[in-house]
């Protein structure tokens, strides 16, 4: 059974910091795209981050450009999200998400085939 698995998350102060895990089991991820995705009560769940099998293309939400990083271990099945900067606006649920096709990258939430169960970001003003 596959299982993506978040962990990280918590309370932080604006303009703080948190890094987000996501350790795949089941099967691995090496030559798929891995995603981070975001969502509140009553929204959208919403795109922010996305990196290719290799590592070698990443595409960020403009909402994170320049304050989040996506990186991957494909030796530990992993994902990362290094959150900097952080904003009360920040705060919700934070996803990852891998693609069952290999060597594409996508950014729509249609596109992901295996999620997470979501770890809570809390950023206080």
């Amino acid at each position: 059974q596959v299982q993506l698995v978040e962990s990280g998350g918590g309370l932080v102060q604006t303009g703080g910091s948190l890094r987000l895990s996501c350790a795949a089991s089941g099967r691995t991820f090496s030559n798929n795209a891995m995603g981070w995705f975001r969502q509140t009560p009553g929204k959208e769940r919403e795109f922010l981050a996305a990196i290719s099998w290799n590592g070698g293309r990443t595409y960020y939400a403009d909402s994170v450009k320049g304050r989040f990083t996506i990186s991957r271990d494909n030796a530990k099945n992993t994902v990362y999200l290094q959150m900097n900067s952080l904003k009360p606006e920040d705060t919700a649920v934070y996803y990852c998400a891998a693609d069952s096709v290999p060597f594409r990258i996508v950014i729509l939430t249609t596109g992901y085939n295996y999620w997470g169960q979501g770890t809570q970001v809390t950023v206080s003003s």
